[in-house]
C-alpha cells in the first residue's frame, strides 16, 4: 500500500509540473505589455478558470491529500529493520588494538636508564 501511494504521489507531482508548464502567465497577452485592461480584470481576459487551471487545482488537492496519507502511513508503519544510529555506543564490542611502539618517538621517562653518579660527570 505504501509503495502504491508513493507511485501515485510521484505521478501527481509530475502531472502538476506538466500542467503548470503548459499554462500561460496572466501577462502573456500581447496587449498586456502596452497596458491592456482586459488582462487585469477579475478573471483575466479568458473569463473564469480554464480547463488547465481547474485540473491543476484538482491535482494540487490530490497532491496535498496523498502527502497527508504518506505521512500518516509512514508514522504507523512498523520499522522492523535495525538502524546503525539506534545502537548505543556502549553496547558495541570494543576493539582490541595491538600496542605498537613508535621507534621515532621521544623516549619516555620510564624508558631511560637510571642516572648514576658516574653518569652525571
Amino acid at each position: 500500500m505504501y509503495q502504491f501511494l508513493i507511485v501515485v504521489h510521484v505521478l501527481i507531482a509530475i502531472s502538476i509540473i506538466g500542467l503548470v508548464m503548459l499554462q500561460q502567465g496572466r501577462g502573456a497577452d500581447a496587449g498586456a505589455g502596452f497596458g491592456g485592461g482586459a488582462s487585469n480584470t477579475l478573471f483575466g481576459a479568458r473569463g473564469s478558470a480554464s480547463f488547465l487551471s481547474r485540473t491543476t487545482a484538482i491535482l494540487a488537492a490530490l497532491f496535498f491529500s496523498s502527502s497527508l496519507l504518506l505521512a500518516y502511513s509512514a508514522a504507523k508503519q512498523d520499522n522492523k529493520g535495525t538502524d546503525l544510529m539506534d545502537t548505543p555506543a556502549a553496547s558495541q564490542a570494543p576493539v582490541d588494538l595491538p600496542v605498537v611502539k613508535d621507534e621515532g618517538a621521544a623516549p619516555q621517562k620510564s624508558d631511560l636508564p637510571p642516572v648514576t653518579e658516574e653518569g652525571k660527570k
